[in-house]
């Protein structure tokens, strides 16, 4: 018989890359997994995976049963709510993946107040580099930066400018620079993310508009990191309005070219289409656009 035990099986096969990840993912270990992957090719007569130490695809009919196992878990998570009267609480769970700096230092406190607020919920956050719903078991992500393609709807929570900026020492040694073509002359601090060309740099000002490579003194795929660098007289960073917006008002960094626009990148909560949307859903979303105003 199968079970819902099985149905997430398969369903977080089809989103992890290796066995390994998959276990961790289900909070079991990598033999235990091994051993409920057999029973259920077992049961069904077929071969789901293909597996080795590093590297999980799945088979044809694992791709079938995957898809049907999310269609099934889809529909019993809803059936609660299909009975829920209008004044009851929300219940059942809401998974949120985010990136790891955003999703640290202003999702998790929000989540928190969201939690009070429905207390039937249980709610799982997952930090990640590089979050993204087609890949992973969540109900809704959060994104930082323009989409390009994806099933999921794109819901804007708060615009996002991107800031060029400088330790005061940093400048006072090196000088400030006045026109995008000086920064060819300065040391550059780059953040590896969200699979972007982070060393292209499009700038706009009125009419004018500018693009450069930047050749990165240093890199890094943590944007803390490289803010903290930035503030230890490293170089100049572009880096997101959210995260350098404080340390601009104590001092620790300078805006610099403020007179010209970086691309933009926009906070995005990526969500199912209408059709697919649960209540509790609908509820993170007009949370969250309250907290952002």
């Amino acid at each position: 018989m199968i079970t819902i035990e099985d149905l997430r099986l398969a369903v977080t096969l089809s989103r992890s890359e290796s066995l390994s990840a998959a276990a961790r993912a289900l909070n079991v270990s990598p033999p235990a997994l091994s051993m409920r992957l057999r029973k259920l090719e077992a049961l069904l007569g077929s071969n789901l995976a293909s597996r080795d130490a590093r590297r999980l695809s799945l088979t044809a009919e694992g791709e079938r049963f995957a898809k049907e196992s999310v269609a099934l878990l889809e529909k019993l998570e809803a059936l609660p709510e299909s009975f829920r009267q209008p004044n009851d609480q929300l219940s059942g769970i809401l998974r949120l993946a985010a990136p790891f700096g955003y999703g640290r230092q202003r999702i998790a406190p929000m989540l928190a107040r969201f939690a009070k607020l429905h207390p039937g919920l249980r709610l799982h956050l997952d930090l990640r580099e590089t979050p993204w719903p087609d890949r992973h078991d969540s109900d809704a992500v959060i994104h930082i930066g323009s989409i390009h393609d994806s099933s999921w709807v794109a819901h804007t929570l708060m615009q996002n400018e991107r800031w060029l900026c400088a330790s005061p020492h940093y400048l006072k040694t090196h000088g400030t620079p006045q026109t995008p073509e000086e920064l060819a002359d300065h040391r550059c601090i780059c953040i590896r993310e969200n699979e972007e060309d982070v060393t292209l740099w499009h700038l706009r000002k009125q009419n004018t508009r500018h693009t450069l490579r930047i050749e990165p003194a240093m890199l890094c795929n943590d944007g803390s990191v490289a803010r903290r660098w930035a503030e230890q007289d490293q170089g100049l960073i572009l880096r997101s309005q959210w995260d350098v917006s404080d340390a601009i008002q104590s001092g620790a960094l300078v805006r610099v070219l403020a007179d010209w626009s970086f691309e933009s990148a926009p906070i995005l909560l990526l969500v199912p289409s209408r059709k697919h949307r649960t209540a509790r859903i609908q509820a993170l979303m007009v949370f969250l656009d309250e907290s952002l105003k």
